[in-house]
């Protein structure tokens, strides 16, 4: 989630869960803009996108989750997450939802989500039941979790920025009761540390196939003209601990705002033009051009090859030639 352009999207008229309920699958021909020849490593120029979900409000926090052979999604300002399956069919997953955004698997393939309302991160357990994980940091309140990540020491970091407190649509009004917006970490153990406080408003995050980098996205620039943006790489050492803060990609208009990584260790980045694709060095490869803002994606379906696409109001998903990093190790 990005407090920026997509504040001024109109409503849509019908009701989601009608629309959800609709059969359908539409075909689109997606834009895709070749910056480097080695975006045909990654997928067809000629490749279609379908359109799997449509009638959101605001969709987010694109998760694919093999034990249910679907994706998990959140549709923030509707409050609601939905589950759509491999074979089409698809129904709400967790309603409400106190306004999920970001959702990860742990390392056992539990689902971990950041909640806007409730200010946490919340893990549901194999009972259904759900066991919070950060609420508070130094007895204080969280700002609103907003995107997850697992790291391959089965660590999950997450972004604290404001937008959950600050969008009425997407939360509880509230006046923040950190003193910064930060990068978190939960140990394995469950001890919750902060890793950086470098951002105006981080977002979307995401490691490097082998963990020794961490990706967030800043999207301060969203609310304020002059405000950062951009995508920002970090070193992470074996304890966890970040270092060498630099840019991995500009943006001179716009913001990024959730992350995926493909197993080469490319970097995909939801964006107001469509999903931007960088190489591990930072070279922009390419675009898959959306009629409107992409606010999250992921990886996912039975060999890790489609790529799931929250552009505002639906879910679209298109074949690439690559898997993603969560993939790694899978049989």
């Amino acid at each position: 989630m990005a407090g920026y352009d997509r504040r001024d999207i109109l409503k849509l008229g019908l009701g989601s869960a009608i629309l959800a309920a609709m059969p359908r699958i539409a075909e689109a021909a997606p834009l895709v803009r070749v910056d480097d020849p080695e975006l045909a490593s990654v997928i067809d120029p000629t490749a279609r996108a379908r359109t799997i979900f449509e009638g959101g409000k605001w969709c987010e926090g694109t998760c694919y989750v093999p034990a249910l052979a679907g994706l998990v999604f959140s549709d923030v300002k509707s409050n609601r997450l939905w589950l759509v399956k491999d074979d089409g069919s698809r129904e709400p997953y967790r309603d409400p939802s106190n306004n999920s955004n970001g959702n990860v698997l742990d390392a056992e393939g539990r689902l971990v989500t950041c909640e806007h309302r409730t200010r946490r991160v919340v893990r549901q357990e194999k009972d259904g039941t759900l066991t919070t994980l950060a609420e508070t940091f130094e007895g204080k309140r969280l700002n609103s979790p907003n995107d997850a990540v697992l790291a391959p020491d089965g660590a999950i970091w997450f972004t604290d920025p404001t937008y959950g407190i600050t969008q009425p649509a997407e939360g509880i009004l509230a006046e923040p009761e950190q003193t910064a917006r930060r990068v978190y970490r939960i140990d394995p153990s469950g001890r919750l540390e902060a890793k950086s406080d470098a951002f105006d408003q981080p977002n979307g995050i995401g490691f490097s196939p082998d963990g020794r980098v961490l990706y967030v996205s800043e999207t301060g620039g969203g609310a304020n003209p002059e405000g950062a943006r951009g995508i920002h790489a970090f070193d992470v050492s074996a304890e966890g601990n970040l270092s060498g803060k630099r840019i991995f990609a500009a943006y001179d208009s716009g913001v990024p705002d959730g992350l995926a990584v493909d197993v080469e260790g490319r970097v995909y980045a939801a964006s107001g033009d469509g999903v931007r694709i960088y190489g591990s060095d930072g070279r922009m490869l390419g675009r898959i051009a959306t009629a409107k803002t992409v606010g999250n994606l992921a990886f996912g379906g039975p060999d890790g090859r489609r790529l799931f696409i929250a552009a505002t109001d639906v879910i679209q998903v298109i074949d690439m030639k690559v898997a993603g990093v969560e993939w790694l190790g899978r049989k």
